[in-house]
């Protein structure tokens, strides 16, 4: 409403006035910023035509973020977390090949263990996931946490995916709702 006010040259409280006048609907704050940072519509679009494999990597998506995803309502962020390398990657396939989320809108964060080299932790990622240091954003080092039973923590530390669109998080929970 503050750039059509800007734009005709009259104060917000007019741009209100007349919306109310003629019972124009207001986006939210949030709706108005998800459409000015999309404007050509969602960034994603999960596929409704899947072959054989792409139903198993749907199947395969959906079963690893219901179990070690972000599911809490308030955080608006699509994101799992996980320290198997290969299940990451899956993941981040079902992001590409059936949310068609592009690569450049995935970033990663690394939480370390207090026994874990972080040089190498960072590394392992960067090279195995074929992703630059930049898209690797947080990395934290945890301090031991009390006496504990492990012998040896995962050396390479729990990496998080995330993708931030909360529409596509919301769309995800759904499917997952129906199962």
């Amino acid at each position: 409403m503050m750039e059509i006010a800007r734009g005709v040259g009259c104060s917000l409280s007019g741009v209100k006035y007349w919306m109310d006048k003629y019972n124009i609907p207001r986006r939210s704050r949030s709706e108005a910023t998800y459409v000015k940072r999309n404007p050509n519509g969602d960034p994603f679009k999960v596929k409704d035509k899947l072959n054989k494999t792409d139903i198993l990597l749907k199947g395969l998506g959906l079963g690893l973020y219901w179990g070690e995803g972000d599911k809490s309502t308030n955080n608006t962020q699509f994101r799992m977390s996980n320290s198997d390398p290969f299940l990451i990657k899956k993941f981040r396939e079902f992001l590409i090949k059936i949310c068609c989320v592009r690569i450049e809108k995935i970033r990663y964060s690394l939480v370390i263990f207090n026994d874990g080299n972080r040089s190498k932790a960072i590394n392992f990622w960067e090279k195995y996931l074929k992703i630059k240091r930049n898209q690797l954003g947080k990395v934290i080092s945890i301090p031991p946490q009390g006496k504990g039973t492990y012998k040896e923590k995962n050396q390479f530390g729990v990496i998080t995916i995330t993708v931030s669109n909360k529409k596509l998080k919301e769309k995800i929970l759904e499917q997952i709702k129906q199962i």
